[in-house]
């Protein structure tokens, strides 16, 4: 299967919805954002591929000497690998990009608590910001997009209300993205998150994030305004976060024990209306 196509592949099976928003981008610009896509979800499973942190750690190490051009004969070995490379080639992308987004994904190997929402922003800035304005530098033909602000904001925004929907997940395997400080704020006991209880401490919590995530997608809607026609694919996957934002306030949403989930169908409608009238 020629490298495209096992991306292609991958992100379609793996992580739908950026898929179907890729889909929007021109045909010559779809196999490197597959290749963005796909790399992103073989770091983001790591975790779940190792028994502990520090073959993770050693498998993040891997990424970053592909991304730097050290590993050509391995990389060339595997379809991901060689695809990444390829498009950090032909468009230039910042090397330090990569370099910050593997140094944040350590995080995901360890049960340390988040300490603050001023570090959940900034691990959302490192992973998922850069996500946006890497995908953005592709549709600009390795320009300079002008977007930095809004991948920031849309970064945040999409990443916060993907692991507040990823929280039942995330607290069964004694993992916590929740900031310490939020938490200890509204006085959320971590025994009990863990437990599986969802408790009125804990909405009020996941009540304040979500207003913090729609701070972020309201900045990013307004930065995107004058953003070049041409990049605004990239930012497709944003107009899937006020839906998921109003399942996880709905009355009677359980965060902790169940999804707030949208059918895929749904998903791919708002990412068809956005295309068509805007995020």
């Amino acid at each position: 299967m020629p490298e495209s196509d096992a991306c292609a592949d991958l992100v379609r099976r793996q992580d739908p919805d950026r898929f179907f928003a890729d889909l929007f981008a021109p045909a010559a610009a779809r196999p490197h954002l597959f290749a963005l896509h796909a790399f992103n979800i073989e770091v983001g499973r790591i975790r779940e591929t190792v028994s502990q942190p520090l073959p993770g750690e050693i498998r993040l190490q891997w990424w970053r000497d592909v991304a730097l051009g050290l590993r050509p004969g391995e990389a060339a070995g595997h379809p991901v690998a060689a695809a990444l490379t390829a498009t950090i080639a032909q468009f230039g992308l910042p090397l330090s990009a990569f370099d910050n987004l593997l140094e944040a994904r350590i995080f995901d190997l360890y049960d340390d608590p988040m300490p603050s929402l001023n570090d959940l922003e900034g691990y959302a800035g490192e992973t998922s910001s850069a996500l946006f304005q890497l995908a953005a530098m592709v549709l600009a033909d390795g320009g300079d997009p002008g977007t930095a602000d809004a991948a920031g904001h849309a970064g945040v925004a999409y990443a916060l209300a993907g692991l507040m929907r990823a929280l039942p997940f995330h607290a069964r395997r004694g993992q916590l993205y929740l900031p310490a400080d939020l938490l200890d704020r509204h006085g959320v006991a971590r025994d009990r998150l863990f437990a599986g209880e969802t408790t009125p401490a804990l909405r009020a919590a996941i009540a304040e994030l979500c207003g913090v995530a729609r701070g972020h997608l309201g900045a990013a809607r307004v930065a995107l305004r004058t953003a070049p026609a041409a990049v605004k694919p990239a930012f497709l996957p944003l107009a899937l976060v006020e839906p998921m934002l109003a399942r996880l306030e709905a009355p009677g949403h359980d965060p902790l024990n169940t999804l707030a989930e949208l059918p895929q169908w749904r998903r791919q409608w708002r990412l068809w209306r956005a295309a068509r009238t805007g995020i």
